[in-house]
């Protein structure tokens, strides 16, 4: 990439933590023109590289530069909730300046104010309703608004600054599934250069290009997530060829030095023969030995130097596969039969949240998506159905063993070890039945005695999973708050594996449509002041 084409340029970049905790080394990026997506494990160093090119963080040592201004989203969206929406926007002082000039006053600094931002109110109303927040006044309240709205707030503040680069850090995390639409068309429709880290499939579909971050560097593949997957899997399938002929080439090597010391074997014993027999001169014999000593000895290096030559090759080909590994259990005690009563709601009301009118009977394994707008009260439904709220009026029964898995992973004892927190829900089994369960889960000798708050993200989020699903009595309930936010796209798979081996109901909470499909949903369910059914195709439309 040409330096007319950067829009940002990371050189040499360092970056550890203040408790020596290293995140980047001699980093190197170069972003160009279009729509970027980043994308990579949980802690390696996404959301943190977006805060050094924001300059929200200070790099130890390197260079950042960027062209033009710089627009920055972080993943995390707090407004003070007094803030203004004009302020928010950063044009309360345009517009009151706007405001005094309509009313006769002529002073010059206020001329100085508007600038050529005559029209600063049009744009902010426009840009507002482009992003669905056509309902909310300029002189409305962040307190008045969802978190969902406050991040669209923030990115409208963004949009309306115009920026050369805009920097997204996982933008549709708190979104409903409205709310991402509108953030799509935002996407798709902007010219600059954009970076965005996120795991939602359905957004780096829209990407132009995938940067993958893996082990303190970038591969670049051209094409949305769908030609990276794609690119990625022949990649893999060249590089298990390369590691299987190269383990090849190891057996090969270690059969002939093999061969080559039996060979020396013989020749020595026949040498010896020889001397003892006496059948030729002790000069002879002598210059014959050394010879053959000589000759030995390079052969036994020659081959010595191949086979190290090999594996060589075979580490390096090793380096290259990609050790994602699968979670494989069974879960047969979660079984449900089909007829089997699982849920049975009749107008319960929530200590919080809004009341939900109507019915709504589950049986047998069915798989439920729950959809609705941020604030419909899918938590709070979600809370009572597992028990943790008792409903005001109604009835909200469950009849079989539930288990929840909520959006915070605070279920786990931080100062506890991952094998620890599993014997906490399933005092039953012994220390080796536990280690051998959560060998499945990827939790493998050592990584079983971790403290819980030492895990990353997506070590938290399959420990989490282990204790619920491991727990005794297993869970033939199953309820997921979101279970996709803040998690890599690894661990979306891992996740979809898990559910696969469950065999008990299922209600997932989730705006996340790929991933709902992805897991066999059996139904569709939207919550919106009553539970009514709906389908894959108008939750996408936001119906």
């Amino acid at each position: 990439m040409s330096a007319s084409d950067t829009h940002i340029s990371c050189t040499s970049l360092s970056f550890s933590w203040p408790d020596g905790t290293e995140v980047l080394s001699g980093f190197d990026l170069a972003v160009g023109p279009g729509r970027t997506g980043l994308i990579g494990l949980n802690g390696c160093g996404k959301s943190t590289l977006l805060r050094l090119i924001a300059g929200e963080l200070p790099p130890l040592e390197g260079e950042i530069r960027t062209r033009g201004e710089l627009g920055y989203l972080p993943q995390t969206v707090t407004l003070d909730t007094a803030l203004r929406v004009d302020q928010a926007l950063g044009i309360a002082d345009r517009r009151a300046a706007i405001d005094a000039v309509e009313a006769g006053d002529v002073r010059e600094e206020l001329f100085a104010v508007i600038g050529d931002d005559w029209d600063v109110e049009q744009r902010a109303r426009a840009t507002l309703d482009g992003l669905g927040l056509g309902h909310i006044g300029l002189d409305s309240t962040a307190g008045e608004m969802s978190g969902g709205e406050c991040v669209l707030l923030r990115l409208a503040a963004l949009l309306l600054a115009r920026p050369g680069v805009l920097l997204l850090d996982e933008p549709t995390n708190n979104l409903d599934t409205v709310a991402r639409g509108r953030l799509y068309d935002a996407v798709d429709a902007w010219s600059g250069a954009l970076l965005v880290v996120s795991h939602d499939r359905e957004l780096l579909e829209r990407v132009d290009r995938i940067a993958d971050l893996r082990d303190g560097s970038v591969t670049w593949y051209g094409g949305n997530l769908s030609a990276y997957e794609e690119a990625l899997a022949v990649e893999q399938e060249a590089a298990q060829r390369t590691v299987r002929a190269a383990e090849s080439d190891v057996q090969r090597q270690k059969r002939e030095l093999a061969e080559a010391h039996m060979k020396l074997a013989r020749r020595r014993r026949y040498g010896q023969k020889m001397w003892d027999t006496k059948r030729e001169p002790k000069v002879v014999m002598g210059q014959r030995k050394r010879s053959a000593q000589e000759s030995a000895g390079k052969h036994r290096i020659l081959h010595t130097e191949r086979l190290a030559e090999a594996r060589e090759r075979l580490g390096e080909a090793e380096l290259a596969v990609r050790e994602d590994e699968e979670i494989r259990i069974e879960l047969p005690t979660t079984r449900v039969h089909p007829g089997t009563g699982v849920i049975l709601l009749r107008d319960p009301v929530p200590p919080y949240g809004p009341p939900l009118r109507g019915e709504l009977t589950v049986r047998g394994p069915e798989r439920i998506a729950l959809t609705g707008r941020n604030g419909a009260g899918k938590t709070a439904l979600l809370r009572t159905i597992a028990g943790e709220l008792a409903p005001l009026s109604g009835e909200a029964t469950t009849l079989l063993p539930t288990g929840f898995l909520p959006q915070r992973l605070d279920t786990l004892d931080d100062a506890l070890s991952v094998t620890e927190n599993v014997k906490r829900s399933a005092p039953g089994l012994t220390d080796n039945g536990v280690r051998a369960r959560l060998a499945r889960f990827l939790f493998k000798g050592g990584a079983a005695d971790h403290p819980a708050g030492t895990l990353s993200g997506g070590e938290r989020f399959r420990a989490t999973l282990a204790m619920l699903l491991l727990a005794d009595p297993a869970p033939r309930l199953l309820l997921l708050d979101e279970p996709t936010n803040s998690l890599d796209l690894a661990s979306v798979r891992r996740l979809t594996e898990a559910l696969d081996a469950y065999e008990g109901a299922l209600i997932v909470a989730s705006h996340d449509v790929p991933f709902l499909e992805s897991i066999g949903v059996t139904r569709w369910l939207r919550l919106d002041g009553e539970l009514r059914d709906t389908t894959a195709e108008e939750v996408r439309a936001g119906r």
